[in-house]
Formats: structure tokens, C-alpha cells, sequence
């Protein structure tokens, strides 16, 4: 049963990133990430008193806090680079920088042994990194620049991994209210800077931002789901299994990328996606 959380938790966050990737290139970027972090609030508020009754210490809160203010960057570039590169490379690209570097961190701050099967994963995700930046001669600029976004995207869902695993197991989703607080907040600042990125939406009409709002707070709440999925595999299921179950949510967005959007990729982005996909394996074994 925890392999069938897992896979869950995989196709929930798929799914989320994928229709974020999709309203991001109808309106703001920025919009959407605001309305997914207050939909994914709602929905986890809601659940929080479920899973566990008692709020947790302040510490474990605060550690979800600071989680939060990756999942509030890590979100904002994800939805920037998908709104104007494809998401079949945007989103494998923020997935394996977003669990290389906690590894990294983990060794050099925390002296974590990985297992070899991680190093390795993390010596091919540094070509995988560079095959998918290898756009057409007409757009590679474009993709470059998504990749990028993608790069930072995976800082602050680095971020977000470390600061929440930091927490005490016993604070339930209560840490992840928590960060979603704080993913608002942050959202909503660094937006101020950004305002050219929500220019797009500034002269739609107040039914199309209410769709765009509503739907953007449904990929939040499927964020949420996908989170309390994957709890629950690890409940019932080896963490190792679950992790790398829960780990494969990028098939999601390509495939559909590439099925449905009709997004053409290269044969070195082909080749660098497959590896950066064995290479999220790899790394989540740890």
C-alpha cells in the first residue's frame, strides 16, 4: 500500500507542476505562485489537525518556516522558466539540482556519508544539466535561460528539503502550514521586484483571473495532496522505496510536454533528460 502512496505523491506533484507550467504561459507567473501557495495553504491547514492534534514545538515551526522561503523561491523560477521554456526540461532540471545539492550540503555541513550509488547520480547530473541546456540554434537562448530558472528553482527546493527534514517527526504537517505562511510572504516580496513578469495578466479581464486564480490554488492543493501521500508511504513502506517512488513526479511533465503540448526536444535534451531522470533515482536511494 505505501508503493501505491508513493506513486500517488508522484503523480499528484506531476500533475501540479505540469498545469502550473500551463497557467504560468496564460497569465503571470507570479500569479500563479501566489494563488498555488494560498490553495496549498488551505489545504493543508485543513488537514494538519487530522494528522497530528498537537502543534509542535516552536523550533520544528520555525524550521518549517524557513523551509518555506525555498518552497516560495523554488516555485516562483519553476513557473518563470516553464512560462517561456519547455517544462520537459525546466521541470527535471529543478528535480535533480533540488536533491544533488542537499546531498552535497548533507556531506560538506553535516558529514552525511551517501551511498556510492548517490555519487553517482551526482556525477551524472552534471551532464544531464548540461545536454538539456542544449537548445535548437534558433531558440537556445530561450532554453538556456529556463534552465537557469531551473537551477535556481532547485536551490530553493533544495532549501525547502533540508530546512523541513530539520523538523521534529512528530510536528506532522504542521511544519508545512508553517512554510506555506512563509512561501506566501516570500512570494508576495519578491514579486514587488518583478513586476514585468505579471505584466501579462494586468489586462485580462476579472473572469480570466479569477479562472487563472482558481485554478492556480488547485495546483496548490494538489501540491498538498501529493505531500500528504507521500507521508503516508513512509508510513507503511520503506523510506528508501518511497523516496525514489515519490522521486519520479518529473515523468509527468515531460511526457505530457511532449505528448500534449507537442514540446520537440533534441537529441542531446532527450538524452540529457533520461539521464538527469536516472540520476534522481540514483541520488534519492539515499
Amino acid at each position: 500500500m505505501g508503493a501505491v502512496f508513493a506513486l500517488a505523491s508522484a503523480v499528484s506533484y506531476g500533475l501540479s507542476d505540469f498545469l502550473g507550467g500551463v497557467l504560468s504561459r496564460r497569465g503571470s507567473f507570479v500569479r500563479v505562485a501566489l494563488c498555488g501557495q494560498v490553495g496549498s495553504l488551505v489545504s493543508m491547514a485543513l488537514v494538519a489537525p487530522l494528522v497530528s492534534v498537537t502543534v509542535p514545538d516552536f523550533a520544528d515551526l520555525a524550521w518549517g518556516g524557513l523551509s518555506g522561503v525555498g518552497t516560495g523561491l523554488g516555485m516562483m523560477f519553476l513557473f518563470r522558466g516553464m512560462s517561456r521554456g519547455p517544462m520537459s526540461v525546466v521541470v527535471p532540471t529543478s528535480a535533480v539540482g533540488g536533491l544533488a545539492l542537499p546531498v552535497l550540503v548533507g556531506v560538506a555541513v553535516l558529514g552525511e556519508r551517501p551511498a556510492p550509488l548517490a555519487w553517482v547520480g551526482i556525477a551524472l547530473a552534471l551532464p544531464a544539466l548540461w545536454w538539456v541546456s542544449c537548445g535548437k540554434a534558433d531558440d537556445g537562448r530561450g532554453v538556456r535561460g529556463a534552465v537557469g530558472d531551473g537551477l535556481i528553482s532547485s536551490t530553493g527546493i533544495a532549501l525547502q528539503y533540508l530546512a523541513l527534514a530539520q523538523a521534529g517527526p512528530g510536528s506532522g504537517t504542521w511544519a508545512v502550514v508553517a512554510g506555506r505562511v512563509t512561501s506566501i510572504i516570500v512570494v508576495a516580496v519578491v514579486s514587488a521586484t518583478m513586476r514585468r513578469g505579471a505584466s501579462r495578466s494586468d489586462s485580462d479581464d476579472d473572469i480570466h483571473r479569477t479562472r487563472l486564480d482558481v485554478a492556480a490554488g488547485c495546483t496548490g492543493a494538489l501540491a498538498g495532496l501529493a505531500l500528504i501521500c507521500y507521508l503516508y508511504a513512509t508510513r507503511t513502506e520503506l523510506v528508501t522505496i518511497a523516496v525514489v517512488l515519490s522521486s519520479l513526479y518529473p515523468v509527468i511533465p515531460v511526457l505530457l510536454g511532449v505528448t500534449v503540448l507537442r514540446e520537440r526536444l533534441t537529441r542531446s535534451q532527450t538524452a540529457g533528460l533520461i539521464t538527469a531522470l536516472v540520476a534522481t533515482v540514483l541520488i534519492a536511494t539515499t
